[in-house]
């Protein structure tokens, strides 16, 4: 067992210690890959040709090789070079060539990170628990990884669903009582001994789990053709900010007939894709509004859509109609947590001339809105926004 000597040295020590498992939530992943691509960026044209090649072979031949999927003798060859020219050394200088198998949990892990790793040879692999569950409730077994689930239950745990998705967990390794805490105590355990884990999802056909949200987060579609069906804000807005030119998303739709959203573009990413395409911009506000940055969007919006429809629960939670917004969400506006959590009820409330629009049908709307900067000064910002449709899909149960 290792600890880090700092948070400003873990790199480091993992080349040190050079562990057979590792533990760690997505944003750590995260960090350990965008240290990566900055150093790529500054190498030389041949080496940056050489990564970006190899790495083209690793994300099409890697996870079907690590899932035990029958893989072409030349696929397996040029994995293999590759994992001599770029892939062994990148797990050198991550610290993972000794790793086994490599768990994240805590919060979604975006599908693009996942399947990294695991194309470049290391077996990421996803769990759910909590402390009162003694952390396993769920793991993902060899050649079942997948990047939106959290696996199947482990040996001795039963787990089902309550009639509002809540998952409610039964296994020898729950917590006996809150330490002098009964009130507490009989909130989350019955009297049969399931545990109330507050969250909120379902088990597809694989088997696997796949959370979804909160349940106190979760709604219900009103009136039009989705009437009644599972609004789960969270679940929407994780797969909408897998796409890295979506820096934040706000989901709205509990007790309405549709879904809309709002979308906080990511300055650096999709500013970066502009200036590949010639797309001159002013700054966010004017980068934010451009139709191409809408075209964009709406495609990574769409492509969530037909992911949803393949969800019975969820195929109404598609969105229909979104908006980008002219300002990035800021905890200094209060628009967010200082963890970066939306406050959904918050940005309801500042900005429902918008929410009013997108339900309203509109195709634009003018805003200003106040902002702090970070000199301690205060300001507005202000723009007339375009409301764009996106295409939906049917459900595939009943398209079938």
């Amino acid at each position: 067992m290792n600890c880090p000597e700092s948070a400003a040295t873990v790199t480091i020590d993992l080349k040190e210690v050079g562990p057979t498992y590792y533990f760690a939530p997505p944003r750590i992943f995260e960090g350990l890959l965008t240290s990566v691509m900055i150093r790529m960026e500054d190498a030389g044209a041949f080496k940056r040709w050489l990564f970006h090649t190899c790495m083209g072979v690793a994300r099409r031949v890697g996870p079907a090789r690590m899932d035990g999927q029958p893989v072409s003798l030349l696929d397996r060859l040029k994995w293999r070079l590759g994992d001599w020219a770029i892939f062994g050394p990148l797990r050198n200088t991550l610290g993972f060539s000794r790793v086994r198998v490599a768990y994240t949990a805590g919060e979604a892990i975006g599908p693009d990170l996942f399947t990294f790793y695991r194309s470049i040879g290391i077996n990421l692999k996803q769990l759910y628990g909590s402390t009162e569950t003694a952390v396993f409730v769920c793991l993902q077994p060899d050649h079942e990884a997948r990047a939106d689930t959290v696996g199947v239950p482990v040996q001795g745990v039963e787990i089902k669903l309550a009639d509002n998705g809540e998952i409610l967990v039964k296994s020898p390794g729950l917590l006996k009582a809150y330490y002098k805490n009964p009130a507490a105590t009989a909130e989350v355990l019955t009297a049969d001994g399931w545990y109330h884990t507050s969250d909120a999802g379902f088990i597809d056909n694989h088997g696997h789990l796949k959370i979804i949200d909160r349940v106190k987060d979760v709604g219900r579609l009103l009136g039009g053709p989705n009437d009644g069906a599972m609004f789960a804000p969270k679940y929407v807005e994780n797969k909408l900010k897998f796409f890295p030119y979506i820096k934040e998303a706000v989901a709205f739709g509990d007790r309405r007939d549709r879904v809309c959203a709002f979308i906080n573009i990511d300055f650096e990413a999709v500013g970066n894709w502009a200036e590949k395409r010639n797309l001159p911009y002013a700054g966010y506000t004017d980068l934010a509004g451009k139709p191409e940055v809408y075209a964009l969007i709406r495609d990574c919006v769409e492509k969530v859509n037909a992911d949803l429809a393949a969800d019975t629960l969820l195929a109404g939670s598609q969105v229909t109609r979104f908006l980008v917004l002219h300002k990035e969400l800021d905890a200094d506006d209060g628009e967010m947590t200082r963890t970066r959590k939306v406050k959904r009820g918050f940005i309801n409330d500042k900005y429902s001339v918008l929410v009013d629009a997108l339900y309203g049908g509109q195709t634009e709307q003018f805003i200003e809105t106040a902002v702090k900067f970070e000199d301690g000064r205060s300001g507005s910002v202000s723009a007339t926004l375009k409301i764009d449709d996106a295409k939906t899909f049917p459900a595939m149960n009943k398209a079938a």
